[in-house]
Parts: C-alpha cells; sequence; structure tokens
C-alpha cells in the first residue's frame, strides 16, 4: 500500500543558539511534531553573520540529536572532554540520554554552512541512560546508486536497489529509525518499501517532487507528513530534487519539554531543571 501525502508544514525562518538563522518544520509547535520526532531545523547561508555565533555550551536531557552537515565545519565539544569535528557529508548521532552539556561552534568564518539537526524522541525506559555519541564520517555513509542516475545515503536503516540491501551505520535502536537523503534528477522516481506502521515524512531541500499516487507535490522548504502503509515512491519535479526521508516507530508515550529537556512529566522536568541548576544533570 503506497504511503500518501497527508500534511503539509512549511518550514517557518527563525533562530537559535547564539542568533543562527535556520528555518524549522516539525517542531516550530508542540502540535508540529510526528512521533518519535520532535524537530528539524535546516540551516544554509553563505553570510558568516547567519551562522557564526554557533551554538555555546547548553544542555540537553531525555532524547537524541542528529546532526547532518551538507556543506562547512562545526566543533562538538561536551562535558566529558569529548571532541567532535563535523564536515561536508559527516553526521553526528547524540544520545543526550540523563544529560549533556555541550557546544557546536562553527570552525570557518567564511563560505556556505549547510546541514540539519533532528531531534529523536527517546522512549521513558532510556530518557536518564548515559550519554553517549557517534561522529559519522562520510566515508562511512553507503550511497545506493539508482538506475536512473538518482542516489540514497543511508545514514540510518536499510535501503534496497536493484536486490542489493545497504545498511547505514545506525542500526539497532528502539525507534528503528530510517534516515535517507534521496537526491534525484529531473522526472526521476524513488520507490522503496517503508514497514507498515512507522511514523513518516519527507523534507524537500532541492527542488520539487511528487509522493504517492496519485502524485501529491511537495515544494522546497516544506515537510510532507505521510500516510500508513508499506512502500514509499517520490517524484522530482522538472529541476530535479533532494529531501531527507525520516521514519521512526512511534513511542506513545506523553511528552513534557522545556526547551532541551524532553520528558515524560512536567515533574520530571521540574528535577531536569533543579539538576541543571545544582550542576548534576549530567552525573
Amino acid at each position: 500500500m503506497q504511503r500518501q501525502l497527508r500534511q503539509l508544514i512549511p518550514a517557518l525562518a527563525t533562530s537559535d543558539g547564539a542568533g543562527v538563522k535556520i528555518r524549522r518544520s516539525l517542531g516550530q509547535s508542540q502540535q508540529a511534531r510526528l512521533d518519535p520526532f520532535l524537530m528539524l531545523d535546516e540551516f544554509n547561508s553563505e553570510s558568516r553573520d547567519d551562522y557564526i555565533g554557533g551554538f555555546p555550551s547548553h544542555p540537553h536531557r531525555g532524547f537524541e540529536t542528529v546532526t547532518y552537515m551538507l556543506e562547512g565545519h562545526m566543533l562538538h565539544e561536551d562535558h566529558m572532554g569529548n571532541r567532535g569535528d563535523l564536515k561536508s557529508g559527516d553526521v553526528q548521532w547524540m544520545t543526550a540520554g540523563r544529560g549533556i552539556i555541550h557546544s557546536e561552534m562553527p570552525q570557518q568564518e567564511e563560505g556556505r554552512m549547510r546541514g540539519f539537526q533532528m531531534w529523536l524522541n527517546l522512549p521513558a525506559a532510556e530518557k536518564m541512560k548515559p550519554a553517549n555519541y557517534r561522529d559519522i564520517p562520510a566515508s562511512d555513509i553507503p550511497v545506493a546508486k539508482l538506475g536512473n542516475g538518482g542516489q540514497v545515503n543511508v545514514i540510518a536503516g536499510s535501503v534496497t536497489v536493484n536486490g542489493e540491501t545497504l545498511n547505514g551505520p545506525i542500526q539497532g535502536l528502539s525507534t528503528e529509525p530510517r534516515y535517507w537523503d534521496v537526491q534525484l534528477p529531473a522526472g526521476a522516481s524513488f520507490e522503496q518499501a517503508l514497514p507498515k506502521g512507522l511514523n513518516a515524512f519527507v523534507y524537500v531541500f532541492e527542488g520539487d517532487l511528487t509522493i504517492g499516487e496519485p502524485p501529491r507535490p511537495v515544494e522546497r522548504g516544506a515537510a510532507g507528513i505521510l500516510s500508513d502503509g508499506d512502500e514509499i515512491t517520490l517524484t522530482a519535479g522538472d529541476g530535479g530534487a533532494r529531501a531527507l526521508v525520516l521514519a521512526g516507530k512511534p513511542i506513545r508515550e506523553p511528552i513534557a519539554q522545556y526547551g532541551p529537556f524532553v520528558m515524560n512529566t512536567s515533574e520530571e522536568i521540574e528535577q531536569a531543571i533543579n539538576d541543571y541548576r545544582a550542576g548534576t544533570l549530567a552525573g
């Protein structure tokens, strides 16, 4: 059964961190979520003033952050003394768990900074586990070549093309995430199985495309929320298209959020705030 376009969420221009200009689709309000996804931000600018302030030290608890750099160079540092460079094509998959205090700062004075940050919720049983993160270089992300000239960068989950299955570096998480970067030339299509029961959306960041049958359009800068089904079909418009496909197993638990803290109850949020003030957030 083909997944169809159910809802469009146009990204809104806003800022975060120390004045970094972004476009936010999921997460622009508490109603604009798709369990287990909490937020998706796109950053894309050649002007240093739009990104140079970066994201100075800030806390997180209760979810995962995934940063995908298309162009540019950011440095991650955290309270545990970890450091990691994110360069073009690299991914960082960070599990905040019980708590982490980190910064993400530009390592360039000019040129384009372009990429995404996605927030992925954790179930209650995992919200207080130890923090962890994984830096994934572009060379470790498999690329599925499509017969029509397109390609898919497989960050999480798997993609099968011409009988060959490519497994992304992120596997085995409880939310069963799929994270694909799909690039299509003009008029080309991408068809892929996407198990029933997973929530899924598509974010178009170059060109435009159509989804499903009958086809419905999604333009650049919009997230398209999909209906349930077991297959997805994307078809690029006349200028080609590039889009993120994200899917995950819904958690179906209450969400209590206060900025960078995402828990299940208001009492847990109060505890997170108190822990942060007391310097014990990260344990």
